[in-house]
């Protein structure tokens, strides 16, 4: 795929595209006239964003970056400066899943969930934050509902969210005095391949979860309606979101993508207690 030549609107860099929010994110930020570097850990799996790209009629830079690589991370953050002299805007979008409790998921599955989610968040912030400051760009996060709002059977899924959320608030005030903005996206269920990408085999699943099988079972029911077409947001939506994001001249830190998100996170932020969120949350694990 050809180059972009120049800046239009900016340079942005978007991790986790070959997929979902990052591919149609990518697409929508090439058709609003943004120079677009879309990376993803395999570039095997980078058939369905060419095609998109085609599609659109946009041209997308489309590169390689693990985000638990530093190496891979130092290389694409240079490779922008070099290839287009600024970087505008990080889109932090790259994530992985991981279904099930404690006691079925072991430590690895939270380390593993820890780097991806949080630290690779980190890394590249940290590692695009002295561009930023020369462009007076900005740090946008795909974060999650679950980065607010704590849900059964995602326990190292919303530990990692509700880290990168602590992160990004506690970072926010502070790269404002430096002109760099920082901004949270906090989706709903969204129809994509996220879900399908987490490994999830149900049947071994179940036949792992021991005294957890009814509240499991109870929690993929719910889940699987929750993630259908019919219900979820459609990826271009969310992109939607993160484009006005990057474009507005000031926008909120912290952004939910729909009206049912909204009213989702805004359960626990007025919830001082934590009653109204476990007392909602209880009824998505019970066994009828």
């Amino acid at each position: 795929m050809t180059r972009p030549q120049a800046p239009a609107k900016g340079v942005a860099l978007i991790t986790g595209t070959s997929t979902g929010i990052g591919l149609a994110t990518a697409i929508e930020a090439a058709r609003a006239g943004w120079t677009t570097v879309a990376t993803m850990r395999d570039l095997g799996r980078a058939d369905a964003l060419r095609a998109a790209a085609d599609a659109a009629g946009v041209v997308l830079d489309v590169r390689r970056l693990d985000v638990t690589d530093a190496a891979d991370i130092e290389r694409e953050v240079a490779y922008c400066i070099d290839a287009y002299g600024r970087l505008d805007v990080l889109v932090n979008n790259a994530g992985s899943a991981a279904v099930g409790t404690v006691e079925m998921l072991g430590l690895e599955a939270f380390r593993s969930a820890m780097e991806v989610n949080f630290f690779g968040v980190v890394a590249l912030t940290r590692a695009a934050l002295p561009h930023l400051r020369e462009s007076g760009g900005r740090v946008i996060t795909i974060s999650s509902v679950g980065g607010i709002v704590g849900q059964p059977f995602n326990e190292a899924y919303c530990a990692a969210k509700f880290a990168v959320e602590g992160f990004l608030e506690s970072l926010q005030p502070v790269a404002k005095t430096l002109g760099v903005g920082v901004h949270v996206i906090e989706p709903g269920a969204v129809s994509s391949n996220f879900v399908e990408n987490a490994g999830i085999d149900v049947d071994s699943l179940l036949a792992s979860a021991g005294s957890y099988g009814p509240a499991i079972s109870a929690y993929l029911a719910r889940t699987s309606t929750q993630f259908a077409s019919s219900n979820a947001q459609q990826p271009a939506d969310v992109a939607a979101v993160v484009l006005a994001a990057m474009e507005e001249e000031n926008p909120d830190f912290r952004i939910q993508t729909s009206a049912w998100a909204h009213d989702f996170v805004a359960t626990k932020l007025a919830d001082l207690d934590g009653s109204r969120v476990t007392g909602l949350t209880a009824g998505w694990v019970a066994s009828n």
